[in-house]
């Protein structure tokens, strides 16, 4: 299991070079998540990988900590990083990865609100 997490985690990086390359849009004038590239934003979210492919999986602390900043300072840029390409191409289910603020038991997040076509729980 363990292995699969850093085998995804790989793809990501390798897809996160490539593909740096070729995207020059950079969200400068607001985006979802700012001026940081959702590249940027879904590398950082790196310790939420395998939780949020799998719904059984305990949510690490790093990915607790990092998912409360990112709500704390951009909410739309978790929902925009949870849907984007590179999410599901590194295995990220949209409908678990939305519960992690829960299982995270973050008091902030923001509950009822759409992401795509999923509720935050």
């Amino acid at each position: 299991m363990a292995s699969k997490a850093y085998f995804l985690f790989a793809h990501l990086i390798v897809y996160l070079l490539a593909t740096k390359t070729l995207i020059t849009y950079v969200n400068a004038a607001g985006g979802p998540c700012g001026k940081t590239p959702i590249q940027s934003a879904a590398l950082s979210l790196s310790p939420c990988l395998t939780a949020g492919g799998n719904a059984k999986v305990k949510v690490p602390p790093m990915c607790c900590t990092k998912v409360n900043a990112l709500i704390n300072t951009a909410p739309k840029c978790l929902c925009a990083v949870l849907l984007s390409p590179l999410a599901i191409k590194a295995g990220i289910k949209p409908a678990i990865a939305i519960s992690i603020p829960k299982r995270c038991n973050i008091k902030r997040r923001p509950v009822g609100k759409k992401c795509g076509r999923y509720i935050v729980p």
